[in-house]
């Protein structure tokens, strides 16, 4: 590690802590948004707001060549931490347990190298994202035009995985996350007694009937080698045991990887909820809310991103059914997408994602930092 570098790990490792103990919920990082402002400004960036409580970081190069831009995302999640850290959240029933600590960490540990630098070849975005948890921030800052008016060319971002070995790189051309939506559904079913079950409509056996009916959905309208999941997570229905259920909610989700797969999935479910409805003489309400699209790597930007790595540092990992707005901005522009391994048993950095117990190895962050100058070197940035 060279001298700018080990100044840089000295520093890092306290912005990280300060952020870990400030964690805030999607568009109200607003300790986080000002913190990150003060950062970007030291290091010599032009600092922009949107989205709320986002953040753009930019500097001019002297190229009129497109931007390379980076994106962390800020937001924490509604977990009682116990980690029992020194730094642990100061906020009430926060934390961030999905290390968007270490994400904006990373990204101001890029800042803080290519400050070290007088004059850029060509121009740089630092995207630090509000609310990817949720509702989601990518959307609006896409909406806000941020990509036309820095004139973004390419986007990357990362995220910090344990289930993979520190040290190494998860990554893959084409679907790497999945497209996901949600949905509420609720049958309007005939109360009765329990003895004259011939004078009711039971919605508890009509729900039955449609959760039986909605497995065959993967299994017999999907093509076996396409990836998607429909899974009911919560049931809600009856009053007591001696009474026929008229309502009966149901909540669950949709994930896949390809749009056409996740398209035909709803299709199915309407015209199941029709048949079901005539079967039983039952109104069935459902609502589906579409949620992030999936994360789509661009195959150029792979292969480039590849021939940066050392030798053995790539894990080709399989797609994952988890969901990420970084998506909208892969929409938009050729993205790559990629996960930093934090997995450490010896040092007991084993805990997954949105564990109250989860926490890494702080030497991560400088792998990060280093992969995003490498990208920086390559794209011509520096």
């Amino acid at each position: 590690m060279n001298g700018i570098l080990e100044r840089i790990y000295d520093n890092i490792i306290e912005i990280r802590r300060y952020l870990h103990s400030i964690p805030e919920l999607g568009f109200n990082e607003l300790k986080t948004s000002k913190y990150i402002k003060e950062q970007l400004k030291s290091f010599g960036f032009d600092i922009h707001s949107v989205a709320k409580t986002g953040v753009i970081g930019f500097r001019k190069g002297d190229s009129d060549k497109g931007a390379i831009a980076f994106r962390a995302d800020m937001d924490g999640l509604k977990i009682i931490e116990r980690t029992n850290l020194t730094f642990a959240s100061k906020e009430k029933g926060m934390m961030h347990a999905c290390g968007h600590d270490g994400h904006m960490t990373i990204l101001l540990g890029l800042a803080m190298y290519l400050s070290q630098i007088q004059n850029l070849n060509r121009d740089i975005v630092l995207i630090f994202q509000p609310a990817e948890e949720g509702p989601g921030g990518a959307k609006p800052i896409i909406d806000a035009g941020v990509f036309e008016k820095y004139n973004i060319e390419k986007v990357f971002g990362l995220h910090i995985l344990p289930d993979i070995e520190e040290g190494k790189i998860g990554c893959k051309p084409g679907a790497l996350m999945a497209q996901t939506g949600e949905f509420d559904i609720i049958i309007n079913a005939k109360s009765g007694h329990g003895a004259m079950p011939h004078t009711a409509i039971d919605g508890i056996y009509v729900a039955s009937q449609l959760i039986s009916n909605y497995q065959s959905i993967i299994s017999r309208n999907i093509e076996p080698i396409e990836g998607a999941v429909l899974s009911i997570g919560k049931i809600e229905g009856g009053k007591a045991r001696n009474i026929i259920a008229d309502n009966v909610r149901l909540e669950g989700t949709i994930r896949a990887f390809a749009s056409n797969v996740y398209q035909n999935i709803k299709s199915r479910m309407h015209e199941i909820n029709k048949g079901l409805e005539r079967m039983f003489n039952v109104e069935i309400n459902m609502e589906i809310r579409d949620m992030y699209p999936a994360v789509i790597n661009d195959n150029e930007l792979f292969k480039v991103f590849y021939e940066l790595l050392d030798k053995d540092e790539m894990v080709n990992i399989k797609p994952m059914m988890i969901a990420e707005d970084f998506s909208y901005y892969q929409q938009v522009v050729p993205g790559l997408f990629f996960m930093l391994g934090s997995r450490n048993e010896s040092l007991g950095y084993v805990h997954p994602l949105h564990s109250r117990y989860f926490n890494f190895n702080e030497g991560i962050l400088m792998h990060g930092i280093e992969l995003y100058i490498k990208i920086c070197k390559k794209f011509n940035v520096i």
